[in-house]
């Protein structure tokens, strides 16, 4: 179907650049793209469950107000008229944020987030806020996988990664602090992008760590993921752990052609041995298929083995965190929080700030050891996951392909490149230097279109 027919029929299945594409076209009305997706939330929301709160009426007033100013002839931005989903621990100030939590309930903020703001200024429609786990951290929310609603969507951002895997909105927003993007995008076969750490403004989001809270997002196609970046990726002095840096004008680098072929390092990490065996079978033919397509681009590394200590630190360190953030809902509603957050609050309590500054400290020699990998290669090459979305809504599934990255503040993407035997999803995981976001988006593409000659 060309975009034009799509446009008239099923708009919520254009990308965002095609939706944009469309509206400045006048194929489509914003109105109209609106009404598309929340046609499909209705269609799909009972069986999948990726939303926490809609407004229908507030999303289309919110829609003809946009058409309205693009009637005018008036400067648009990036987004405009373009709907978004809201992981529900990102304050917005005309739909609640609940946190995932029944100690949040009724809670509405009365200001946007940094990131709302800036998605509101290029014009985008809040759709609505989409489901996270409690508090973003592991024990599940409703929302089960779209492309098989017997198996988890992962987590934290569950709701995000479902919404745009389903089509019901062409971008989402979400976290992560160990693989809460990473991982739900591999299991629901999205892209997913983690940026350089502090890279988006965390200012307005729930606060789990400081250390490692990254904002990130989710989309249906790498361009669209580049769009909504180059939107949210502007610094910020609410956040006081960024620093002034000039945006990465990611869809402009990704464009570039690339002076020489990437080269990338095929990294198994530690943990190599609870992926499954139909995973590593995927990833032995994907590094034959590019080294057949273009000669010795993949070499297959080792990490040093004192990375088998690095999941030892992130735990210290986000527990600890878990324990300061959190001590309020733990002293005032432990009874209302799950046993799973509750260890780990408990836990958090007895890291001494010796062990949490230790393992906050040795952060910088993790980091000086990738980037001596990464002067190298272009970009890593590892698993999202450990396979495919496991069976079962009693777990989101283990972060532990992501740790290391969100340790060390590399920015991640997430292509949904593998299939299991049963046709799940199953993410390859691209990771560059840390600052180097626009350049992970080119090596990317460049892999896309190697794989897709």
């Amino acid at each position: 179907m060309d975009m034009q027919s799509q446009a008239l029929h099923s708009p919520s299945l254009l990308s965002a650049g095609d939706a944009r594409e469309a509206i400045e076209a006048g194929l489509l009305t914003s109105e109209e793209l609106v009404e598309g997706c929340l046609d499909r939330i209705e269609e799909l929301e009972q069986s999948i469950g990726a939303w926490a709160h809609l407004d229908k009426q507030l999303a289309l007033d919110h829609a003809r107000q946009a058409d309205k100013f693009r009637s005018r002839g008036l400067p648009t931005g990036l987004l405009h008229g373009i709907p978004v989903g809201i992981k529900d621990i990102i304050d917005t100030s005309d739909y609640p944020t609940e946190n995932g939590t029944v100690l949040h309930q009724g809670r509405r903020p009365t200001q946007d987030a940094t990131l709302v703001s800036l998605l509101r200024e290029a014009g985008a429609i809040i759709l609505g806020k989409t489901v996270t786990t409690e508090l973003a951290v592991y024990s599940p929310g409703k929302t089960r996988n779209p492309n098989n609603t017997e198996h988890t969507p992962g987590g934290s951002s569950s709701g995000s990664a479902a919404a745009v895997a389903a089509a019901m909105v062409p971008l989402a927003v979400g976290t992560q602090t160990n693989g809460s993007l990473i991982r739900p995008a591999s299991y629901c076969g999205v892209y997913g992008f983690k940026p350089s750490f502090t890279r988006i403004s965390r200012y307005g989001v729930l606060k789990q760590s400081s250390q490692l809270d990254t904002v990130g997002v989710f989309a249906r196609d790498l361009d669209d993921l580049a769009l909504i970046a180059d939107v949210l990726m502007r610094y910020d002095a609410q956040d006081i752990d960024m620093t002034p840096t000039a945006p990465p004008c990611i869809t402009k680098v990704m464009a570039e052609p690339v002076p020489a072929n990437p080269r990338f390092a095929f990294v198994r990490t530690p943990r190599w041995d609870a992926v499954e065996q139909s995973s590593k079978d995927g990833f032995r033919e994907l590094i034959e298929a590019v080294n057949e397509a273009a000669k010795d681009t993949v070499s297959i590394i080792d990490l040093p083995t004192q990375f088998d200590e690095i999941y030892r630190h992130h735990q210290n360190i986000m527990e600890a965190d878990l324990a300061q953030s959190f001590a309020d809902q733990y002293k005032n509603g432990k009874s209302k929080l799950s046993s799973e957050l509750i260890e780990m609050i408990e836990r958090g309590k007895k890291v001494s700030v010796k062990e949490y500054d230790s393992s906050v400290g040795k952060k910088i020699q993790y980091s000086n050891i990738l980037s001596e990998i990464l002067e190298e290669y272009d970009a890593i090459l590892t698993p999202s996951s450990g396979g495919p979305a496991p069976s079962g809504l009693a777990s989101t599934g283990s972060p532990e392909f992501n740790t290391i990255w969100t340790y060390c503040g590399n920015p991640a993407i997430n292509i949904p490149l593998l299939q299991d035997p049963t046709g799940l999803p199953v993410g390859v995981q691209i990771v560059a230097e840390n600052g180097d976001d626009g350049r992970l988006f080119r090596s990317s593409r460049w892999l896309l279109e190697l794989l897709s000659d």
